[in-house]
């Protein structure tokens, strides 16, 4: 129980300050013109975020959910995805944010995990939603939460992506980019 404890409480504090620093984006982008889009479906994540800890705390508890056998192995991969999740907002730097606001005419970034796939961190997320509950055996949360972000992000990607296009030169930058799949690894997909 004291690893869980831990583990969520690093986490949300860690989701509490993401917020903060996107506030921060946010309105320094807004400032130089920015425009946002996904208004309509940006609440339901948040909704589906808040719902995945609230999911996962109560599997824990009410179920009274252990340590999963396998749990160092969900443990490395979560911690991976971490270290993955703080290179792609670090290398979109104030261009990133938790809602779809894009900067007219803004150069398409093409560093860090981005030069590999287009949507890095929507991929981290996923692997996030998977193994934070497989650590603790919490397989109601982690198979509902992954089809709830199935979902959004059927909605989230195509209308992250339409923005882009519209104001900047993302499908001449990115049109033959995979979205979660390098391009290194595509050559073995045939």
């Amino acid at each position: 129980m004291i690893l869980f404890i831990a583990i969520m409480s690093v986490v949300i504090v860690q989701r509490l300050l993401e917020l903060t620093i996107a506030r921060r984006n946010e309105k320094w982008m807004k400032e130089k013109g920015a425009i946002e889009f996904g208004n309509g479906h940006y609440p339901w994540m948040v909704l589906m975020h808040i719902a995945f800890f609230v999911s996962l705390i109560a599997e824990v508890l009410i179920f009274k959910r252990g340590l999963s056998p396998l749990w160092p192995l969900f443990l490395l991969l979560f911690l991976l995805a971490q270290a993955g999740r703080i290179w792609a907002l670090a290398s979109l730097g104030k261009y990133w944010n938790t809602k779809i606001i894009v900067l007219p005419g803004a150069e398409v970034v093409q560093k860090g995990p981005y030069r590999f796939i287009r949507h890095p961190n929507y991929l981290i997320v996923a692997v996030e939603l998977l193994t934070l509950p497989l650590i603790f055996q919490a397989y109601y949360t982690a198979i509902l939460f992954m089809a709830l972000n199935f979902m959004m992000m059927s909605v989230r990607i195509p209308a992250e992506e339409a923005a882009l296009k519209k104001l900047t030169e993302y499908e001449r930058e990115k049109g033959r980019q995979s979205r979660f799949i390098p391009q290194m690894l595509k050559k073995f997909d045939n």
